[in-house]
């Protein structure tokens, strides 16, 4: 069956489902950029360029098999909401959603894999893992990007590599992240200290949302840089190496809040799940800020009653796009409020935390 909108409304992603307490990673994130040879970069595109590479681009992959697993859609044919759905479910870029003209991106039936056609490259393949599963997410990317190969000729020159339209991402085209949950070194007043140390590093620290967002929650996504003068594996054995050393300073920072402050901790996180069973009216904000204090007293063994996939579900339902598209209409802020905090009631209220 074709995959609609719709259908993703009712579908937990893969890479929610990570239960790995002490990693403090969410979700790890693989993105390769290319551009098919012989068209002008898609910002300089006229219109039926752009529509030619999407047709390329859904015939390669109905040839090599892939569309059978997923939907293709047309963004220019979607409302603004159900663009913003998709952002929100990181299926697609900010730019992605926001832009206007021929675009497209091909979603897979498990949410891992996207394929953006004509965002700001010709192609933006991503896949995304739960947990820390850097190796793995390389590993589909690769085997993915040869069948996309195998029926498009990319833009190539042996001595820079795969060309983009940004000249950082010029090389491998490959940017690897991975989502980080920091709320000990954020209690701790640390985390500043350690993302300046990130960035002496080499790498790019990001918000909730990836590349364009702001740092407005304790949730990070740490990425290369740079694309050229490395091979894919040794960007990848670079971010590995500084995330493991994030996720110790982020251990330790909970071994010492719990030894030093654990009364002011885990009052924060009961007044946390206080807030979140009894709210009758919450903001995006203010639920974002409660189930990260959540998720910490899961992660730590202090809450034990509410599994960890489902908190990190809600970091996406609660969105605006996903409280509208569920409720099968557009709202205003308010009633989006009104909404939000029933549908965080009905997931981990009292009556029904047994069954989430």
């Amino acid at each position: 069956m074709k995959m609609e909108i719709n259908d993703l409304l009712f579908h937990r992603s893969t890479w929610l489902s990570a239960d790995t307490p002490r990693t403090a990673a969410v979700s790890s994130r693989g993105r390769l950029a290319r551009n098919i040879d012989g068209f002008p970069f898609a910002q300089c595109s006229n219109p039926e360029q752009r529509r030619k590479m999407m047709e390329m681009v859904r015939n390669v992959l109905e040839k090599t098999g892939w569309l059978i697993k997923g939907g293709f859609f047309e963004l220019d044919k979607l409302s603004e909401l159900d663009r913003l759905f998709l952002m929100e479910r990181h299926l697609i870029s900010k730019d992605h959603a926001l832009d206007e003209g021929e675009r497209a991106v091909f979603i897979d039936n498990d949410e891992v894999v996207s394929v953006m056609v004509n965002e700001e490259d010709h192609l933006r393949i991503q896949v995304i893992h739960p947990g820390f599963q850097l190796k793995n997410v390389w590993e589909t990317i690769n085997s993915i990007d040869d069948h996309i190969e195998s029926g498009i000729n990319y833009s190539f020159v042996s001595e820079l590599g795969y060309l983009t339209a940004c000249p950082t991402n010029t090389g491998t085209g490959l940017r690897a992240s991975v989502m980080l949950h920091l709320p000990a070194l954020f209690l701790a007043n640390q985390i500043g200290k350690i993302l300046n140390s990130i960035t002496h590093l080499g790498l790019t620290i990001r918000g909730f949302y990836g590349e364009g967002t702001e740092l407005r929650s304790a949730f990070f996504q740490i990425s290369n840089r740079i694309t050229l003068g490395q091979t894919e594996e040794e960007l990848i054995d670079n971010i590995e190496r500084i995330t493991g050393q994030v996720v110790e300073h982020e251990n330790n920072a909970r071994d010492n809040l719990m030894k030093n402050s654990r009364a002011k901790v885990e009052d924060s996180i009961w007044r946390a799940l206080g807030i979140l069973r009894n709210a009758r009216l919450i903001s995006y904000e203010e639920a974002l800020e409660h189930l990260s204090s959540l998720r910490l007293g899961i992660e730590m063994g202090i809450v034990k009653d509410i599994k960890l996939p489902a908190v990190t579900e809600l970091f996406i339902l609660t969105q605006p796009a996903h409280i509208q598209k569920l409720a099968g209409r557009k709202m205003e802020a308010a009633e989006r409020d009104e909404k939000r905090a029933a549908l965080i009631r009905e997931r981990i209220g009292r009556r029904e935390e047994k069954d989430v």
